[in-house]
């Protein structure tokens, strides 16, 4: 079993990874700067900020993988990457294993297409956050070659405003944004869970970016 860290745990993705990592028999930390009315059983809670390099360095020690499910709004507009910037170095340092939960924005739409977030009807509102995560990507792919890091998109429709149902199954691509017959492209939160957690357990994206969707 593994030992594994998730920055944002207590978020809609971060709560889906490490409900699932739990149920899986893994043991999970959770690090966020508050503590959920509603703590998940099994879950170990560290309060703190991806920002502060004592936080960082105890979800090091306590991982072998560290996912980092936080997203650039808020407050944490414009501090999201820098944070994962010196995640990258001490996770390289501590020889942890790093996982970050980007957005769609910077898929392709189609193979040789434009990325999400060139295109029209890309809401503008969300387009400094998926530049700044797509900034992060860049981070991880220069990162030295001795750090294992992967790096997963969700589909263009995730969130907690559509959770879905477990299915069990999904597809999984590198940089195309995958849609289904009608042209939606969708994930529940229980199976987004699993798919990190399938990767933190069977590792197929080493050092590589990859999106998954029904």
């Amino acid at each position: 079993m593994a030992r594994i860290s998730v920055f944002g745990g207590t978020g809609y993705a971060g709560s889906n990874i490490a409900t699932e990592a739990v149920r899986r028999g893994h043991t999970v930390t959770s690090v966020s700067r508050s503590v959920p009315e509603q703590p998940l059983d099994g879950v170990t809670y560290l309060t703190g900020s991806l920002l502060d390099a004592d936080i960082r360095a105890k979800a090091l020690a306590e991982a072998d993988v560290v996912v980092v499910a936080v997203a650039p709004r808020g407050d944490m507009a414009g501090s999201v990457q820098p944070g994962i910037a010196a995640l990258i170095a001490d996770a390289e340092q501590a020889g942890v294993r790093l996982g970050v939960i980007g957005g769609a924005g910077s898929l392709h739409v189609a193979e040789g297409g434009p990325l999400l977030f060139d295109t029209p009807d890309f809401p503008a509102e969300y387009r400094p956050e998926s530049l700044e995560m797509a900034a992060a990507l860049d981070d991880l792919r220069a990162a030295p070659e001795t750090l294992d890091w992967f790096y997963l998109c969700p589909p263009a429709a995730f969130g907690g405003f559509a959770p879905g149902e477990r299915r069990g199954t999904y597809r999984v691509a590198d940089d195309v944004l995958l849609t289904d017959d009608e042209g939606t492209s969708f994930i529940g939160g229980e199976d987004f869970g699993a798919a990190v957690v399938d990767e933190i357990e069977q590792p197929a994206h080493r050092r590589a970016r990859f999106t998954v969707a029904y």
